[in-house]
């Protein structure tokens, strides 16, 4: 197989733990929004998906949970739900991207096994694609909301206003190196012509059969004369 080849799966598959690793973080933090304001300089707010926090300058953190699931805001209520199908699509994708690489027991199942490898990691490929735009779009949509909020005419000036929090530049980094695992593992599946084994095969004995040729020369009959 292409050095190049190899290089970049394994780059797909580094890319798509680390995209997992941070849409997970992303969907924990309570971080997605802050806000702080004149009127408490001590204290600060952050707005999460399962919790909002109370922050103050020593340190202490104050975090509650929401009361119900029913009364959350609609941006809320669906940037929870597309943010935990993103991470069970990811993970999903990961799990069928790292046995579909080729240096894992690649020689060892034959052309079918190659064929079924290579299946595996298209479709882990496909999945970190689909997770990378699910990602981006309650992340997305989250932000517009907020310019949208914070750049309101109708609102008077001296009212707070909820700002970008660490989770939705996690989130967008999450996204984009979903989607770029993505890209590596479906262009490596697309590039990968069928290619023998390189490893060395046991080359099996054949037994020689040689056959001896044997003269028989006739008995001279001798004849015996009695006298």
């Amino acid at each position: 197989m292409d050095p190049g080849l190899c290089a970049m799966e394994l780059l797909g598959v580094f890319f798509s733990i680390g995209a997992w690793i941070c849409s997970l973080a992303t969907t924990i933090m309570s971080t997605w929004l802050t806000l702080s304001t004149d009127l408490l300089p001590a204290e600060s707010y952050e707005l999460g998906l399962w919790e909002t926090c109370v922050v103050q300058d020593l340190g202490i953190l104050e975090c509650r949970p929401y009361d119900s699931l029913l009364g959350l805001p609609p941006d809320i209520k669906l940037a929870r739900i597309l943010m935990c199908v993103t991470v069970a699509t990811g993970l999903l994708g990961l799990l069928l991207a790292i046995p579909g690489i080729y240096w894992i027991n690649s020689c060892n199942q034959g052309p079918e096994g190659l064929r079924v490898k290579r299946l595996m990691k298209m479709l882990g490929g496909i999945l970190c694609l689909v997770a990378g735009i699910l990602g981006l779009i309650p992340v997305s949509y989250i932000a517009h909301l907020t310019v949208m909020r914070f750049f309101d005419e109708a609102v008077p000036a001296i009212v707070p206003r909820w700002e970008f929090g660490d989770a939705l530049f996690c989130g967008w980094t999450a996204g984009f190196l979903h989607l770029v695992a993505g890209s590596l593992l479906v262009t490596s599946c697309v590039c990968l012509q069928e290619e023998p084994c390189t490893l060395q095969m046991p080359i099996p004995l054949q037994r020689r059969h040689t056959h001896v040729h044997t003269t028989t020369t006739p008995h001279r009959k001798r004849s015996m004369e009695y006298v």
